[in-house]
């Protein structure tokens, strides 16, 4: 197995992060040493990459009223202003988009194609948040009463606290941080303690970023920690807004604590993804759909394809293709870019991925790939599996969960109502897919009586959402919308502005009132 060319050490001397890192950050200020350590290990050779401080509730506290005071100041920049900054944070990360792109690869144990991407999408979502700065606009709207003017404007919310996932470890939080920076909102992030050291990494470049354009210290503040951390966030009034990217148990329990103290809440949760596969399929385009979509990050997208529904007509021919595919997949080192796939994020989720291995087969799931964790030489994490494919039931128990790693589910249908009926048959409802060069099913796919998913592709597969659209799902994925389209909305508070310009006061409905 070749070794590729990558040197930690450098990497980390680059951005001056010591072996041990302290808790939290308001930006330039590191403090909080007194907490438990958390030991960040790649998944990809199982090398400690370092440690960073657990915040105590007085960490946390101390970065809370720091980040209220930069918010009094912060929200009366000019928009534009604010975008400036985030522009050259989009700088910034260009410049520094190789190592951080490794990092996040070797810490996170994605392929480095999709590490860099990652970091592309960070300076993607920064050069969309520089044109929204100038275009946060409300509406006008005519008065039924004379002389009057009515309008809505948007305000910037406050604390917006983002409490961001291992798969994607700085990614979903630049989505969240830099529409809510244009927008004149503080964030206070808690990324996964599986993978402390990029965002460590990426709130040092934005120091510099930030200490040159005079931003006041607590825009954006860094808190590392377990759920702990997440419970202090989700409970406290001082924080309008939690952002939370993860599984649904974890988003049931945030929205649960932010909806009693009535907060707002964006939840990007589970998928269960499935792609539907037309007898009008070109499977130039089916096959790589399939096996990206199932096989990419390792099946730990919220994105990756878990399902397909095949039509029963191109059943055969297409499982022998998928099979053949799988055969040419490489796993191993992700850092090597001969290599498809790399490990899972660590022993614990290689249990999962076993279970349900288990437990879909005493369902009767017949074995069409078989998974397996792998041995030897490159592989001695234990974070290594097989992607795996089985024949299954659409009404199976394993089959309506999520579960993050590379398994994926072949099932058959003979009608496109009854194969839409299957996609949406699971309680969750992140991304789907048809593909057809059938205008009629397609359409129909994309209608009121097709997919009940937040994202609906045609030709596509599941994975690889571009920022310039609102990203989200249905039902058990939360309902949240982050990213691009009008996203910026939910990180800003409505205002209906009425103006009376005259020198009377008509009442509205018509309503008389004489004194």
């Amino acid at each position: 197995m070749s070794q590729p060319t990558f040197n930690l050490q450098q990497i980390l001397t680059q951005f001056s992060i010591q072996a041990t890192t302290q808790a939290a950050s308001t930006g330039s200020k590191w403090f909080g040493q007194s907490g438990e350590l958390l030991t960040s290990r790649s998944p990809v050779d199982g090398q400690q990459i370092g440690q960073v401080h657990s915040a105590t509730e007085a960490d946390y506290n101390q970065l809370i009223e720091t980040s209220q005071q930069a918010f009094a100041e912060w929200r009366l920049w000019p928009s534009p202003r604010r975008g400036e900054v985030v522009r050259q944070y989009g700088e910034a990360l260009r410049r520094h988009k190789e190592p951080l792109g490794q990092l996040v690869s070797y810490e996170m144990g994605k392929s480095l194609q999709e590490g860099l991407g990652e970091v592309q999408e960070m300076i993607d979502i920064c050069d969309f948040a520089v044109g929204l700065s100038r275009q946060l606009h409300g509406l006008t709207m005519h008065s039924e009463r004379p002389n009057h003017r009515m309008y809505e404007q948007y305000h910037p919310l406050g604390i917006v606290g983002v409490i961001s996932a291992f798969n994607f470890p700085v990614a979903v939080w630049s989505w969240n941080a830099a529409l809510a920076w244009v927008c004149g909102d503080t964030v206070l992030w808690k990324p996964s303690e599986k993978t402390p050291m990029t965002a460590v990494v990426c709130q040092k470049i934005l120091q510099e970023v930030f200490a040159a354009n005079g931003v006041p210290e607590g825009v954006s503040c860094l808190i590392q920690g377990d759920y702990r951390i997440g419970q202090l966030i989700s409970h406290d009034k001082r924080v309008p807004l939690v952002s939370a990217t993860g599984s649904t148990r974890m988003g049931k329990k945030v929205g649960e604590a932010v909806g009693a103290r009535l907060g707002k809440s964006l939840l990007e949760l589970g998928g269960n993804n499935a792609i539907i596969i037309s007898q009008d399929a070109d499977l130039k385009v089916a096959i790589p759909a399939a096996v990206f979509g199932a096989v990419g990050t390792a099946g730990q997208r919220c994105t990756t394809t878990r399902r397909l529904i095949i039509h029963d007509s191109i059943y055969a021919d297409f499982k022998e293709r998928l099979v053949n595919a799988y055969k040419q997949l490489r796993i191993g080192n992700p850092l090597d870019s001969n290599m498809h796939v790399g490990p899972l994020i660590d022993t614990d989720a290689v249990k999962a991925y076993q279970q349900t291995i288990e437990k879909v087969k005493a369902e009767g799931a017949r074995t069409v790939v078989e998974g397996g964790v792998l041995e030897g030489a490159g592989y001695e994490t234990g974070c290594y599996v097989k992607p795996a494919i089985y024949e299954v039931e659409p009404q199976y128990e394993m089959v309506q969960h999520e579960t993050f790693a590379p398994i994926l589910y072949l099932m058959k249908y003979s009608d496109i109502r009854e194969a839409i009926a299957i996609q949406n048959g699971v309680p969750q409802g992140l991304s789907s897919s048809i593909i057809t060069n059938n205008l009629r099913e397609a359409e129909l796919f994309l209608s009121q009586a097709g997919s009940d998913c937040g994202i609906a592709n045609v030709n596509i597969g599941t994975s690889g959402a571009e920022i310039g659209g609102a990203f989200g799902g249905e039902k058990e994925t939360g309902g949240g919308r982050e990213s691009g389209s009008d996203a910026w909305k939910v990180y800003m508070r409505r205002q209906t502005n009425t103006i009376n310009y005259g020198q009377d006061l008509p009442l509205a409905q018509g309503i008389k009132f004489d004194l």
